[in-house]
C-alpha cells in the first residue's frame, strides 16, 4: 500500500554501496522507517530527500517491516543546519531524543509539529541552547515524566522563593527547603523559565535572551532531571557536551 506522508528526516544510515536506511518522523503515520534504494547514487532522485534534517513529503511502499521509498519532495531542506558543525550538533541531540522517545510507532502530529517547529528556528538562527531545553522541557510529558512546576511539591505554595528538587521532582518553597539539603538552588528567573518552557506554545516564541548564568542553571536542572528519571542515553549527548566546550573556548 502507497502511503503518502509530511516528515522530517530524523536518522540515516548507509545500506550496502547505494541504497540508505532513513527513520522518518511524520506528520500522519508517527515514526516512519523507509529503505531508499539507490539514494547514493549522485544522480539519485533520492538523494537530497533523504539527507538528514530534511522536511518533505515522502511517498512509500508501506509493509509490516521496513517499508520503501518511492518519491519525496523537498519542502524546507534546512541545509542551514547541516552545513554547521555546532547546529549539526543540537539537531542530531534533538533527533535522537524524539527517535529514543517514541519507541512506540504512534502518529503524535503535536510532537511533529514541535520537530519542526524547532528545527525550523534552529534553521533561522534562534538560540540553540535555549531552543534544546524548550524541547528537553516539553517532550517530558510523552516519556511520560511529570515534574511539579506549578507550586512547591511538599507543600503546594504557589508563592514564595523556589529551589529545585531532584529528589521530590519540582521545586520546592523556602518553608520546605530543609526536607532536601541536596537541593538545586536556581534563581527565581530560571524557576520562571523552566515554567515557561514546559507549558507555553513554542510558535508563540519571540526573542529570547537568557542571560549564560541562567542558560547554565537550566542545563544543571535539566539534565540531572533526566539522568534521575528519563532512563535515556544518548550518542549525541556527548558530541553536544563536546561543541559547548569548543564553542566556550572561541
Amino acid at each position: 500500500m502507497l502511503q503518502k506522508c509530511e516528515g522530517i528526516v530524523i536518522r540515516s544510515t548507509d545500506y550496502g554501496e547505494t541504497n540508505k536506511i532513513i527513520t522518518i518522523y511524520t506528520r500522519e503515520a508517527g515514526k516512519v522507517g523507509v529503505m531508499a534504494r539507490g539514494a547514493k547514487k549522485p544522480n539519485s532522485r533520492l538523494t537530497s530527500i533523504t539527507q538528514l534534517f530534511t522536511y518533505g513529503t515522502f511517498l512509500f511502499q508501506k509493509t509490516s517491516g521496513l517499508g520503501s521509498l518511492q518519491q519525496g519532495e523537498t519542502i524546507r531542506s534546512l541545509r542551514g543546519i547541516r552545513e554547521d558543525i555546532f547546529l549539526t550538533a543540537y539537531a542530531s541531540y534533538i533527533a535522537e531524543l524524539l527517535d529514543k522517545s517514541t519507541e512506540n510507532q504512534e502518529r503524535n502530529p503535536y510532537l511533529f509539529e514541535l520537530l519542526k517547529q524547532t528545527f525550523e528556528y534552529l534553521d533561522d538562527g534562534v538560540d540553540p541552547e535555549i531552543l534544546i531545553n524548550i524541547f528537553e522541557m516539553k517532550i517530558l510529558t510523552v516519556l511520560g515524566l511529570h515534574p511539579q512546576l506549578d507550586g512547591c511539591v511538599l507543600c503546594k505554595s504557589k508563592d514564595g522563593t523556589f529551589h529545585f528538587s531532584i529528589r521530590e521532582g519540582g521545586f520546592i518553597c523556602h518553608r520546605c527547603f530543609e526536607h532536601d539539603p541536596y537541593r538545586l538552588q536556581i534563581s527565581q528567573i530560571t524557576v520562571k523559565l523552566l515554567r515557561l518552557f514546559y507549558y507555553f506554545d513554542l510558535s508563540r516564541l519571540g526573542n529570547i535572551s537568557v542571560k549564560p548564568e541562567t542558560k547554565r542553571e537550566l542545563k544543571t536542572v535539566i539534565q540531572a532531571y533526566y539522568q534521575e528519571y528519563s532512563g535515556l542515553t544518548l550518542k549525541s549527548k556527548r558530541f553536544l557536551d563536546q561543541v559547548d566546550s569548543l564553542k566556550g573556548k572561541l
